[in-house]
This record gives structure tokens, C-alpha cells and sequence, in this order.
């Protein structure tokens, strides 16, 4: 059985990364959360622009996503800047502590200058970023991995390369018994009947079926067919044709096994196995709600070169075609494109992908990494208030 050396979490759960981050909870705080960030070596800065007028969905997505990524295993101390009253900071700080993570909220007011809670934060964060050099990995079982899995800026090779190679990695994993996670509902329209008749139950299968009616509904709400605007402009200057060419060729990232359960965003599966997440397909806002849901690292196919990361995930890169890979080795870190010159097929890839996973739990920084790619955005299922 594989195996990788990780950060291990007080609540049992294991990171590849060991990470001190500042996250602000409203989106004016945003510039002052990446000022406080740069005043300590190491502190990662994860800001957003959503705020405290919200419909109330989507306050719970806000605050469930928050959480997630400040107690998520991949990090190891969160700093929260806050508003004061009927801001969630130090509610989400307490909540974590009792779950055993290092986290401290501090809110900005009208009775306390900025400099000095900039002080205080600077203060607390170096002292996070010590505490975080003296933590030590120990071994872990791949059972405890949770990849997830998207694409971004498809061509028409995506559905026929590196796609079907993440789906190999998927069912490779899954057997093992780790956990994959498909996401990007409206990436399944089209094809959701091919995933439905994969649960494990008729309940999963139902389930699954709603979030993707649900998500058509509210985009007819607003005069939107999904329908006819897939594939995207840019998927056509790729050579996608068609909305099912698009799909099938996305829901290829899931390989072939069960589904066994489905989660709303930035939701924790209960289960291991093959898990799909409802998220947009706007990779930024799917990718941070995956990683909040508990995946230690993504798997991103992209014909287009999309230099997505994520601030608290390794994102791996996997270009569709030679001709990307000749022309960004920078930001790709494995070329399917070998599927197309003969050289290898899909399996190949497959394991090719499984072992830099494996190589990227133990440390191996990912092209994105490199180039400090660190995007972040939550997903808002209705207008600003």
C-alpha cells in the first residue's frame, strides 16, 4: 500500500502542506489581510470579496467555506481579521479550537487604530510560523488522501487525454481506498444521466439529479440557458462543438467507479470512494470549494494553459496537448499529450499522474506552486443585498 509522510492534524485528519494563513471574513478587509500577511515571512494571505449582506444560503456557504479552509489539514495555524459585531471571526476561531486548530480571530473597531491590531497580528503570526517549523510529519496510508479533480480552458484533446488519464488516477486511488471528488455541476449537464446511473443508491442517484436540475433552474431564472451557452467561446476556439462532447469529456475525470455520495459546496464527505461536489465551473470558486471540503491536493486538466492555483492546495497541472506543453512547461507538470505522439496511452499517464501525487504529498512542489498561483473565491448562489 502507498504511503506518504504528512502533518497530523489534533482531530486525526493529515496535511501534505504546513501552512500559516490570515483570511478575512467580509471583503473590505481584503487589502488589509494581504498587508498583515506581508509583514511575516510565511504567512499566506486568503482573501475574498464576499461580505455580511447576503441571502442566507449563501452566509452559510460563506461560513462553511471559511471554516473549511482554516481548519482544513493542509494548514497549520489561521489568523482571522474580522469586522466586530455579527461578524462570524470568532466564532469560526472558537469553533476550531475546540476541534484541536491552532486559530485566533482579531476584529477591527472603532475604539482600537488599525496599526495596532496590524501589531497584534504581525505578533501572533510570527509566532505561528515558528510554532509551524517545529512541527514533524509522520507516515501515513494513501486511505487518507482526497484529491479533487477539475478542468479548466477544455480543447477538444481534454476529453480524449488528459481527462480520461485523471480518471485512471481516480479509479487507481479509489480502489486503494482513497477518495476522489468530481466537481462542476454544470460541467455534467448533458451527460448527468451517465453519473446517475453510477450511484451506489437510488437516493444517491436522485440526489445528484436534483443539484444539477437545481443549478439549470436558477441560471433559467435569471434568462440563462445552460443548455445553449456550452460550450463556452473559449471551449470553441478549442474545438469543442457540442455541450455533451464538453460533458462527456468532463465527467471522464471521474473514471468509472461508484458514486458514492454527494456533497454540497465545500461540504466534508462522510464517505471514501468516488464523491461528487455541487460547484460552479468556474475553476477559482470550485477548486476553493474542494479544498475546503477536505482535498489535500487538485488535479486540473486544462488545453489552454489556465494558470489557476490555490493558496492552501498543490493544484497538478495536466495539459491536454504537446503543443501546450512545448509552449508553457512552466505551468504544466504532466504532458497527456503523449497520448496523442503514440508513446503512451491512458493507464500510462494514469500511474504517471498517481506517482507525482504521491510525490507532491510528500512535498514535491506542483508548476503552480512555483509560481506562487494563489487564487481564492467563494461561490454566491444569489445577488449582493
Amino acid at each position: 500500500m502507498k504511503t506518504f509522510n504528512g502533518y497530523r492534524r489534533k482531530n486525526g485528519t493529515i496535511g501534505v502542506r504546513n501552512h500559516v494563513i490570515v483570511m478575512n471574513t467580509t471583503g473590505e478587509l481584503a487589502g488589509l489581510t494581504k498587508k498583515l500577511a506581508n509583514l511575516v515571512p510565511g504567512a499566506v494571505p486568503v482573501t475574498h470579496q464576499t461580505g455580511q449582506m447576503q441571502y442566507p444560503e449563501d452566509i452559510q456557504q460563506i461560513y462553511r467555506t471559511l471554516k473549511g479552509t482554516a481548519g482544513h489539514p493542509n494548514v497549520s495555524a489561521t489568523l482571522f481579521i474580522g469586522m466586530g459585531q455579527n461578524d462570524p471571526a470568532e466564532t469560526i476561531a472558537e469553533e476550531l479550537q475546540k476541534e484541536g486548530h491552532h486559530v485566533h480571530a482579531l476584529t477591527v473597531q472603532k475604539s482600537k487604530p488599525i496599526s495596532v491590531v496590524l501589531n497584534e497580528g504581525r505578533q501572533w503570526l510570527a509566532e505561528a510560523v515558528k510554532r509551524s517549523h517545529l512541527e514533524k510529519k509522520e507516515k501515513a496510508d494513501v486511505t487518507e488522501l482526497t484529491i479533487g479533480l477539475e478542468c479548466g480552458g477544455s480543447d477538444a484533446w481534454s476529453g480524449v487525454t488528459a481527462n480520461p488519464s485523471i480518471g485512471a488516477f481516480s479509479d487507481a486511488i479509489v480502489a486503494d481506498g482513497g477518495t476522489s471528488i468530481l466537481a462542476e455541476t454544470p460541467e455534467a449537464i448533458g451527460a448527468e444521466h451517465i453519473l446517475a446511473k453510477r450511484s451506489v443508491s437510488k437516493e444517491v442517484g436522485e440526489q445528484f439529479l436534483k443539484i444539477v436540475d437545481e443549478y439549470e433552474s436558477r441560471a433559467q431564472a435569471i434568462g440563462e440557458d445552460v443548455r445553449s451557452a456550452n460550450p463556452s467561446p473559449g471551449n470553441i476556439t478549442g474545438g469543442l462543438t457540442t455541450l455533451e462532447e464538453k460533458s462527456l469529456g468532463c465527467i471522464k475525470k471521474g473514471g468509472t467507479a461508484p458514486l458514492e455520495e454527494v456533497v454540497p459546496y465545500s461540504g466534508k464527505p462522510e464517505k471514501k470512494g468516488f464523491i461528487f461536489m455541487d460547484t460552479p465551473g468556474y475553476d477559482v470558486e470550485s477548486v476553493a470549494g474542494m479544498a475546503a471540503g477536505g482535498a489535500q491536493i487538485v488535479l486540473f486538466s486544462t488545453g489552454k494553459g489556465s494558470p489557476t492555483g490555490s493558496p492552501i492546495v498543490p493544484v497538478v497541472k495536466i495539459g491536454t496537448n504537446p503543443k501546450l506543453y512545448k509552449n508553457m512547461p512552466e505551468h504544466i507538470d504532466v504532458n497527456a499529450g503523449k497520448i496523442l505522439e503514440g508513446t503512451h496511452n491512458i493507464n500510462d499517464i494514469g500511474m504517471e499522474i498517481y506517482d507525482l501525487v504521491m510525490e507532491v504529498a510528500n512535498g514535491e512542489l506542483t508548476a503552480s506552486e512555483k509560481n506562487n498561483h494563489q487564487e481564492f473565491a467563494i461561490w454566491r448562489l444569489a445577488e449582493t443585498m
